[in-house]
C-alpha cells in the first residue's frame, strides 16, 4: 500500500496536535485547503477586488440546503461606520471594523412567509423550532462554504458568533424583518501576513468519531492529552501559559451568565418572530 503523502501528514499532526489518526491519502488542493484552515484576525486594509463578493456567495450558495428552502440570507457590510456599530454590539471585536468586508449570516423564514402571503396561503409549518434549526443549520452550510472558497483564493476569515449577544440591536442596525436573525458574522480580507497564524488543534478523532454505537470510554484520559496539547499550543502562540481546553470549556459553561446574554436567546427569538412551537 501507498505511504500518505508527507504534506498531508504534518498537517494531519497539526491539526491534532501530534495524535495522528490513522488517515491515508494522497494530498490534493482540497485537502490541503481544508487541513490547513485557521482563523484569521488581523487583515490589511486592501478591499476585495470586484467580483469576489459575487463568487463567494456563488460558493455558498451552492451548498447544501434542506428540500431546497434557502432558508437564509446574508447582508455583505462594508460600511466603516456599520463595520464600527456591529463591533460594539459584538464584543467590541476591532477585526470587524479592520476586515474590508464583514458578512451577517441570517436564519431567515420571512422569504417564505412572504411568499405564502402572496399565494395567500398561511405556511404554519414556519411557526415551529424545526424551521429555525433548517434556517440556522442552512445558514452555517453556505458559510462553511465561503470559508472554503475564500481560503481558495488567499483571503482569510473569522467567525463572530458574539452577534448573538445583542441580536435584537444587531437586528435594528440590518433592518432586518420578523423572522430574520443574525445567527454569526464573519470577516473577510487578506491576512496580515505580520501576524502569521498556527493550525489549532482539535480534540483527538477517538473522542468525536464513533464507530456504530457512541462509546465514552477512556474519555477523561483522552480529553486529558488534547487539554495538555492545546495548552502548549496556547503557550506557543503567545495566549499564556496553561491556557488548555478544560478551563475555557469550564469557564465558558459555568453559568447562563457566561453565555454573555445568549441565556436570554428562546425569548429575543420569540420578539425577532420566531415562535418556537
Amino acid at each position: 500500500m501507498p505511504q500518505p503523502d508527507t504534506a498531508f501528514l504534518d498537517l494531519l499532526e497539526a491539526r491534532y496536535g501530534g495524535a495522528v489518526p490513522a488517515a491515508e491519502a494522497p494530498m490534493n488542493a482540497v485537502l490541503q485547503n481544508l487541513l490547513s484552515h485557521r482563523s484569521v484576525r488581523t487583515f490589511r486594509p486592501d478591499a476585495l477586488p470586484d467580483g469576489v463578493l459575487e463568487t463567494l456567495i456563488a460558493a455558498a450558495q451552492s451548498a447544501p440546503t434542506s428540500s431546497n428552502m434557502q432558508s437564509w440570507s446574508v447582508v455583505a457590510i462594508r460600511d466603516p461606520e456599520r463595520k464600527a456599530r456591529l463591533a460594539e454590539l459584538a464584543a467590541r471585536q476591532g477585526f470587524i471594523r479592520q476586515a474590508p468586508l464583514f458578512l451577517a449570516f441570517l436564519a431567515d423564514t420571512s422569504r417564505l412567509d412572504r411568499l405564502g402571503q402572496r399565494e395567500g396561503q398561511t405556511l404554519e409549518g414556519l411557526q415551529y423550532l424545526e424551521s429555525f434549526l433548517v434556517a440556522a443549520v442552512d445558514a452555517a452550510l453556505a458559510a462553511q462554504n465561503v470559508v472554503v472558497a475564500a481560503e481558495s483564493l488567499g483571503l482569510g476569515s473569522v467567525y463572530v458568533g458574539a452577534l448573538r449577544n445583542r441580536p435584537e440591536e444587531v437586528a435594528a442596525e440590518l433592518g432586518l424583518p420578523p423572522g430574520v436573525m443574525a445567527v454569526f458574522g464573519l470577516a473577510v480580507g487578506v491576512p496580515d501576513e505580520q501576524t502569521p497564524t498556527a493550525i489549532k488543534p482539535r480534540l483527538p478523532q477517538s473522542l468525536v468519531l464513533h464507530h456504530e454505537l457512541y462509546a465514552v470510554a477512556d474519555e477523561a484520559a483522552r480529553v486529558a492529552t488534547y487539554d495538555a496539547a492545546l495548552a502548549e499550543f496556547s503557550e506557543r502562540q503567545g495566549m499564556g501559559a496553561g491556557n488548555g481546553w478544560v478551563r475555557r470549556m469550564l469557564t465558558r459553561m459555568a453559568s447562563g451568565a457566561s453565555l454573555s446574554g445568549r441565556d436570554k436567546m428562546q425569548g429575543i427569538l420569540h420578539r425577532l418572530g420566531f415562535p418556537l412551537r
